[in-house]
């Protein structure tokens, strides 16, 4: 696979290559990735600014700038208001420019590519910190490389990597074991069809030869990277993280028409819950079966004195009660941390739900516009899906496997927040761009046809 691919459009080139090359080393290196994508948006401004202005769902962004700068000035402490503004304002700019970028589902595929080809530097980092004891702390010519990794993990025992936290590593991880399973699909399917040209004669030789293969092939290698994704997820110990996993491995299932596996991991799920959450006669059954390790930490009995304060749900009552007070403009971007700590006495970052947040922080007419903006993108996505039948298999795989991601993105934020991740976020506008430049490149195509 080329790193660097041929763009459709000879202007866009340069900006092109320089957000695949961003993203390649984004992960590890956030200085030297942001740059080469925060150029690309930029070329992209520069050269298709007629059409990025023109596209409904940019204006539908610019309104919702205009929207948060005006809650940031009622905001209770405005200057955090507005620092806060810099989670999203800037992401709706790269959004815009970098969805000019992308036309075609082939750039969808390598951008899977480029993304899961960049997460085996994470896994590596993570085993070693969680298995080996890995300490770093290395600095390169200040912020190009900056490293920081806590010896068994952070928090302690939930591998983390060199991000964070365990559940951003999580996020970032959802991301990428879900593109890994559907490029793995797609190089299954390639191998299959391969196999059934081969004449039968040549059996014996045949399996030989795909053997052979198989060790050298995009297969095996998208093989052990997913199983190494899905083990790292395991191991962030994140509940939101497994829900996700299961979910795209579900969804696959579902969509090849795989009933037996769909069957199969629907007893799994079943046997993990029941033994979480059933009667304890049931439960102590199914104790015998599932480890400790996942119906422990999904019914909270692996941290049994946990203050009542860092539970969930009294985290979304309160930012629940916060949005009825200030229903319009809300108390402010970045005010809930502070107003959390003065009820509660405890340091807490978010209330783990990204749309409880901002209805608490911007009010509800702007929280409604965001999430307005996010289904629309993703209705636009599902409904270019069910009509374009004129496109390959595989390409209909991919575009479902971003949408299954933009899907999973917000599930895993209405049970936590990745907007303060530079990475996890970045990644996310950007999956989100792509999704917006294919559906708009292909309805333009279409519409000049007709």
């Amino acid at each position: 696979m080329k790193i660097v691919s041929n763009h459709p459009n000879p202007r866009l080139q340069f900006p092109w290559n320089s957000l695949q090359i961003g993203l390649l080393v984004f992960a590890i290196s956030p200085f030297v990735g942001a740059v080469a994508i925060i150029l690309a948006a930029l070329l992209g401004w520069l050269r298709e600014a007629r059409t990025i202005v023109r596209r409904p769902l940019n204006q539908g962004f610019a309104l919702l700038s205009l929207l948060l700068i005006i809650t940031a000035g009622f905001a209770v402490n405005k200057t955090d208001a507005f620092l806060g503004l810099f989670n999203l304002i800037p992401y709706f700019l790269v959004f815009a420019g970098l969805s000019s970028l992308i036309h075609t589902i082939a750039q969808l595929r390598q951008l899977a590519w480029i993304l899961v080809i960049g997460s085996v530097p994470v896994v590596i980092l993570g085993f070693g910190q969680l298995f080996w004891g890995w300490a770093l702390k290395l600095q390169f010519l200040w912020i190009v490389i900056d490293w920081e990794i806590a010896p068994g993990g952070e928090p302690p025992g939930r591998m983390a990597a060199n991000f964070m936290h365990a559940n951003i590593l999580a996020a970032y991880l959802a991301i990428v074991f879900t593109l890994a399973l559907g490029l793995w699909l797609e190089q299954w399917h390639a191998e299959m069809k391969k196999l059934k040209v081969k004449s039968q004669n040549a059996k014996n030789s045949r399996v030989l030869t795909f053997n052979w293969q198989f060790l050298s092939s995009p297969l095996c290698f998208l093989t052990l990277t997913a199983i190494a994704n899905f083990a790292a997820l395991i191991l962030t110990n994140s509940r939101n993280g497994w829900a996700i996993a299961i979910i795209a491995c579900l969804a696959y299932a579902l969509y090849q028409g795989w009933r037996i596996l769909v069957g199969g991991f629907a007893g799994i799920v079943t046997s993990v819950l029941l033994a979480a959450f059933a009667p304890p006669p049931i439960a102590q059954i199914f104790r015998h079966i599932v480890p400790a390790f996942f119906w422990a930490r999904l019914n909270d009995e692996m941290y049994p004195d946990r203050p009542v304060a860092l539970m969930r749900k009294t985290q979304w009552e309160f930012a629940w009660n916060l949005a009825q007070q200030h229903p319009w403009t809300g108390w402010g971007l970045r005010s809930f941390s502070a107003l959390y700590k003065t009820k509660m006495n405890i340091d807490l970052g978010h209330p783990h739900n990204l749309f409880l947040m901002l209805s608490a922080e911007t009010g509800f007419p702007t929280t409604a516009l965001f999430c307005g903006l996010l289904i629309w993108v993703l209705i636009a996505g599902i409904q270019f899906l069910r009509q374009s039948s004129y496109l390959a298999k595989a390409d209909r795989l991919i575009l479902f496997s971003y949408l299954l991601v933009l899907g999973e993105w917000m599930l895993f934020n209405s049970v936590d927040v990745t907007l303060f991740d530079f990475r996890v976020n970045t990644i996310s506008w950007l999956l989100l761009a792509a999704i917006c430049g294919v559906v708009f490149t292909h309805k333009k195509v279409i519409e000049n046809k007709a």
